[in-house]
């Protein structure tokens, strides 16, 4: 069997453009990294060289997104304040997905650093429980266990209906704060 060459520099940081702009899906940095026979570490940095350029990419649970712009009549967005235990994670993700939203993010105000922001990109059921195992498998802490379990989340959606019906959810079930 022939052995795969390497991508180098700028060729290779353009391939992994491409791929992520022409993919619909998050792309590990472990399936970039096999593509172009380099390790992952050397993709952690080609995305960071990237996104420097400012290149719409961002990390998330299932890996690397290309963010398309859309355009701002196609899609409603708000930030909305939460509170739960941990254990209530996943039911507060499904609620949310189960209303065709999608959770673009995490965000705390953390005493020493600040606001902090991470993002999740979740719109379906499925990629709900691919985010909970991952935090499962890692023993990774929520960001929100740093605040006593009060956060914000990003959410978006095709109209802004479907996002007062999901915050309706969210308040009858008791994750919302009133604000």
């Amino acid at each position: 069997m022939k052995e795969q060459k390497k991508v180098l520099g700028e060729e290779r940081r353009s391939f992994l453009l491409q791929l992520l702009k022409e993919s619909g899906q998050p792309i590990t940095g472990g399936e970039l990294a096999a593509k172009t026979n380099v390790s992952r570490q050397v993709i952690v940095g080609d995305i960071t060289l990237l996104k420097a350029r400012n290149e719409p990419i961002i990390a998330t649970s299932q890996g690397y997104m290309y963010l398309h712009q859309a355009s701002p009549s196609v899609t409603a967005e708000r930030t909305i304040a939460c509170h739960h235990h941990p254990e209530r994670t996943e039911e507060e993700l499904n609620l949310l997905v189960d209303h065709g939203v999608t959770i673009k993010d995490v965000k705390i105000e953390h005493p020493v650093y600040g606001d902090l922001t991470a993002s999740v990109m979740v719109s379906t059921r499925k990629e709900v429980k691919q985010f909970m195992e991952k935090i499962k498998s890692t023993n990774a802490a929520f960001l929100s266990e740093l605040t006593d379990g009060i956060h914000l989340h990003t959410i978006s959606a095709p109209s802004e209906q479907k996002l007062d019906e999901a915050e309706q959810s969210l308040k009858k079930a008791g994750f919302l704060i009133d604000l």
